[in-house]
């Protein structure tokens, strides 16, 4: 008999099939001429050119190497309306296409009201990614 927590995990893996094998840094996409990533189903995520210049121009080229993508858009059901983002230059990116970015203030996570998901995926569409999560 398969025990609840087994079955949460397989369900949670089933979601997350779209999450890619492993990312790739913005600088690596960015020499590539089809750039993409391979995901855990087997398929590929390809970026729009469009949006890796866009990320480019938000960041210092010293940084390139250390965006790694797509970024992750961590849900979970205990952070009732809200979701993470980890990596010190993914929550500065994040910040800055919200508005909200301090240099003064630099964080290697932030948590984020959920609507403002659409805002984010509207300006990053293939450079975002969700994970559900459960903690």
């Amino acid at each position: 008999m398969i025990k609840e927590d087994e079955l949460i995990q397989k369900e949670l893996s089933r979601l997350n099939s779209h999450l890619p094998k492993s990312r790739k840094t913005l600088k690596t996409l960015l020499e590539e001429d089809d750039p993409k990533v391979e995901l855990r189903d087997g398929q590929f995520h390809f970026f729009k050119q469009k949006e890796l210049k866009y990320l480019s121009s938000l960041l210092d080229n010293d940084e390139y190497n250390s965006l790694y993508l797509p970024i992750v858009l961590e849900i979970t059901p205990t952070w009732h309306g809200y979701f993470r983002v980890k990596g010190k230059i993914a929550v500065k990116v994040i910040e800055k296409v919200l508005g909200m970015y301090d240099p003064l203030e630099e964080k290697s996570e932030a948590i984020f009201p959920r609507y403002l998901i659409p805002q984010i995926r509207k300006k990053l569409p293939t450079a975002t990614t969700y994970a559900f999560i459960i903690e």
